[in-house]
């Protein structure tokens, strides 16, 4: 019998990991691939607030785990993943149901001789009073076309009413790269949903604030970007509190600690990343405070020698001996799954598994069209900071760098003409 490897979660590093592993692994017959998820497709999750704010439509950028695991040599699974039973080598997963609540998929169990669980990260709201209630939080592509469709509603609304000199208040928890880049994408379609007629809420009437505990925006970046990226979100009209806790959240807007209010009709929340809670519960695998999997430098759970973790839902030391583990990035994914690809091979051939070292490559972040700001480690670990069309040509290539590994480097021209085509026959944004 094929040894069975199991990658639950199709995110950025499960489904990169599957797709190495049966161009591998699974083309020679040397094992039986699966990819377990709860959806039938996958979009990057740096996109997500692009989707959002409907500067791309998610539905030409998703690809399906179905088509994906026929052109690559692995089986693809859908259900929910809710248990092991580590002494039996099984995973449980939920039954799959409609939008009506009607089953289409019955819960059943899976077999595995090596697991490895991919299953990302979620928002970490630390328990604010009214976040879970009033905030979205962008975990998913259905939070981002939840948070586009309210965006929309809010300016077709004032459309059909005919009224002038409307306003939108959104606030945003967080000066992360999630929260900063949110922003600035905000600011942009403001401009293109006037442009495209719905003007009864001027680019400027859109009030974007985002909330920062900390004492500065880009808490990972360096001083210097992120007072420059400081800066451009203050010309794009974006109001920035700092050192601003948000003690609670009412559907009228957020108040601080420090006794201010933000009245927001949307709200998101953009800091802080925790474990699915479910982690926790799986049968003895040692978990963190933010309810990641403890793993070692091998990426071999704590626990169990057959059970892997990679990425935002994995606490690996950064290096052997470290206090300090690995950030909850793409690049890391990225790097976790090329490193598992081959260590698992080594693993069926009974050699010992090498340790992965997380190497930071630097960080990008995007201010929509307007700009990109970043740095990038140069030769013998210098940082060399990056700004304009540059660091904006850095940034998209990460997306490239991930369609690479997915759909090989022919078919990623495909569709890098194909974007570059519809550019021109379809509006700028999502306007519905």
């Amino acid at each position: 019998m094929l040894h069975r490897i199991v990658v639950v979660g199709g995110g950025a590093g499960g489904l990169e990991l599957a797709t190495r592993l049966g161009r591998t692994l699974g083309k020679r017959q040397q094992a039986k691939i699966t990819l377990v998820d709860a959806n039938l497709t996958h979009i990057w999750k740096p996109l997500l607030h692009e989707v959002a704010t409907g500067s791309l439509n998610s539905t030409d950028n998703e690809l399906n785990y179905v088509a994906q695991a026929k052109w690559n040599h692995f089986e693809f699974q859908i259900g929910k993943f809710s248990g092991i039973n580590r002494q039996a080598k099984t995973i449980d997963l939920s039954a799959t149901l409609d939008e009506k609540g009607h089953q289409l998929v019955p819960a059943r169990s899976l077999n595995y001789d090596t697991l490895v669980i991919a299953v990302g990260s979620l928002t970490n709201d630390f328990g604010t009073k009214g976040a879970a209630e009033h905030c979205i939080f962008l975990d998913s592509p259905q939070h981002a076309l939840n948070f586009h469709r309210r965006l929309l509603g809010e300016y077709l609304s004032a459309h059909a009413n005919g009224d002038d000199n409307n306003t939108v208040n959104i606030a945003i928890v967080g000066a992360g790269a999630t929260g900063v880049e949110l922003a600035a994408e905000l600011r942009h379609a403001s401009q293109q949903l006037s442009a495209y007629g719905l003007d009864n809420i001027q680019p400027e009437n859109m009030c974007i604030t985002i909330i920062e505990a900390g004492p500065r925006v880009l808490p990972a970046l360096s001083a210097k970007v992120a007072g420059e990226v400081h800066q451009q979100l203050l010309k794009l009209g974006v109001h920035i509190k700092l050192s601003a806790a948000v003690e609670k959240i009412t559907a009228e807007g957020m108040y601080t600690k420090d006794g201010g209010f933000i009245p927001a009709s949307l709200k998101v929340w953009a800091a802080g990343v925790r474990g699915p809670r479910f982690l926790t519960e799986l049968d003895g695998l040692e978990t963190n405070r933010i309810n990641q999997l403890v793993v070692r430098t091998t990426l071999q759970t704590t626990a169990d020698d057959d059970i892997f973790a990679l990425g935002d839902c994995a606490a690996c030391p950064i290096s052997e001996g470290s206090d300090k583990n690995v950030p909850p990035r793409a690049q890391s994914a990225h790097q976790q799954a090329s490193f598992l690809s081959k260590t698992l091979a080594l693993k069926l051939q009974g050699k010992a598994l090498p340790r992965y070292q997380y190497r930071d490559y630097g960080s990008l972040v995007s201010l929509s069209q307007y700009s990109a700001v970043g740095n990038i480690m140069g030769g013998f670990m210098r940082t060399v900071n990056v700004e304009g069309w540059m660091a904006r040509m850095f940034y998209i290539s990460l997306y490239r760098m991930h369609q690479v590994v997915l759909y090989g480097v022919f078919r990623t021209g495909l569709i890098m003409l194909s974007d570059r085509i519809g550019k021109r026959t379809h509006p700028r944004m999502k306007l519905h």
